[in-house]
């Protein structure tokens, strides 16, 4: 049995970074998914796929996998560059602006 061991990105619809702390192991997939003909609706046999466990550390999640003696891959997150701008959002606002601002 495979399972994935990774920090979860950040979501594209935000800028904030909660639910990225953790680290999590999820099961590979062990049976492909099938399509219902009468309803379209997408199913699978596999039970595991809809286990998800978090970790506070990646050392953590390999002792488990380790303990239960199964196969895993680690991917490491990407850093991200901070995006700290010189006087901040307030920038936008200022009355000594130098350029203009607009859309």
């Amino acid at each position: 049995m495979t399972v994935r061991i990774f920090r979860p990105a950040k979501t594209a619809m935000s800028s904030g970074v909660a639910n990225t702390k953790l680290w999590v192991l999820e099961y590979s997939p062990a049976v492909a998914r099938e399509v219902d003909p009468l309803m379209g609706w997408t199913s699978s046999g596999d039970m595991q796929s809809q286990i998800r466990l978090n970790f506070a550390s990646k050392e953590a999640a390999v002792e488990y996998a380790k303990s239960k003696g199964l196969h895993f891959i680690i991917s490491e997150p990407q850093k991200r560059r901070p995006n700290i701008r010189e006087r901040g959002y307030g920038e936008n606002f200022a009355t000594d602006r130098r350029s203009v601002w607009t859309h």
